[in-house]
């Protein structure tokens, strides 16, 4: 008999407990989204067609299955012929990227390497309606509480009317157009440059560059200097020693060259009031980096320290050509 109780207890609780299916979870976010304000016209509208999207979960939980070095990661994500590109759209957009450079004081060389690292410079910024894709990780459950937020600074972004409905796309995870922002960032950071009513960074490159360079900015980018540069190390330097550097707290420039680092060329560091951070993001077999403040905004950009280097390395290619 007491078996019997439990099996009922157990079944009664599965039920009560089950999850919800996806429809009736979308009716749960649309409640929610009608409490914090947002009128039924524009709910309903922003909720028309949406769709569970498999992709956009697979994609979230794909981790790759093999170990890349920031070798392979540069040879993908920078080679040759997206550089050279790179530095034909620095050209044909100077005008515009100079007024910008000087209104944010951000170096133009970076917006155009974070806009080309991001969307290839605004040629793939991804085809997934963002309010299904948003519904589709928070109802996946994982990460709730991240995607709802932004499904619902989504919703802003439309009542706000920077886009419409059915233009509304961006990645499996949410980010937009050619800056890829999520939309929470899209809220904080972009700008609308030529003053036109909308931050338009799907279609509009004057606000596509502003909202980087104001995300910039406002992360503590510095205009008067760069990011960092790649490095010699001290001979017979062992792993363990490096590790313990990489994580202690900033040195000048003239501690790291009393500890016998030097530019990876062997010169001596510069002889500049600057303080660095070490970073290996592989080995000490691997390239191993010196850098600034400005490193550490990228990476609030984007956590990854491949990514960061791949920025500033295009960003450097860039430089170097023009000068």
């Amino acid at each position: 008999m007491r078996a019997l109780v439990l099996i009922i207890v157990f079944l009664f609780s599965s039920t009560i407990f089950a999850k919800p299916t996806f429809e009736e979870y979308t009716q749960q976010l649309k409640d929610e989204a009608k409490a914090l304000g947002y009128s039924d016209a524009l709910i309903e509208r922003a909720f028309d067609g949406i769709t569970y999207r498999k992709r956009a979960v697979r994609a979230d939980k794909n981790q790759p299955e093999r170990k890349i070095t920031l070798d392979d990661y540069l040879a993908t994500r920078v080679p040759d012929w997206k550089v050279k590109q790179a530095i034909d759209i620095y050209q044909e957009n100077k005008e515009l990227l100079d007024r910008i450079e000087k209104h944010f004081n951000v170096q133009a060389r970076f917006i155009v390497a974070l806009w080309g690292n991001e969307s290839n410079f605004g040629k793939i910024t991804g085809k997934f309606p963002v309010i299904s894709a948003l519904a589709t990780l928070a109802y996946d459950g994982r990460r709730e509480a991240l995607f709802k937020k932004e499904l619902f600074s989504a919703l802003q972004i439309l009542k706000e009317g920077h886009i419409s409905p059915d233009a509304f796309l961006g990645s499996w995870a949410g980010a937009m157009g050619q800056s890829q922002f999520l939309p929470s960032s899209f809220l904080n950071y972009a700008y609308d440059f030529d003053q036109d009513g909308k931050k338009d960074i799907w279609g509009n490159k004057a606000d596509v560059f502003a909202s980087i360079a104001n995300y910039l900015k406002n992360e503590g980018w510095d205009g008067s200097a760069t990011w960092g540069r790649q490095v010699r190390l001290p001979n017979g330097q062992d792993g363990a020693t490096l590790a313990g550097l990489s994580k202690d707290k900033s040195k000048t420039l003239q501690q790291w060259q009393t500890l016998g680092f030097r530019k990876h060329s062997g010169a001596d560091l510069p002889a500049r009031n600057l303080k660095a951070n070490l970073i290996i993001p592989d080995d000490e077999n691997g390239r191993v980096y010196l850098v600034y403040n400005n490193f550490q905004t990228l990476m609030r950009w984007n956590r990854s320290l491949y990514f960061g280097v791949a920025v500033s390395y295009l960003a450097d290619r860039i430089k170097f050509v023009r000068e």
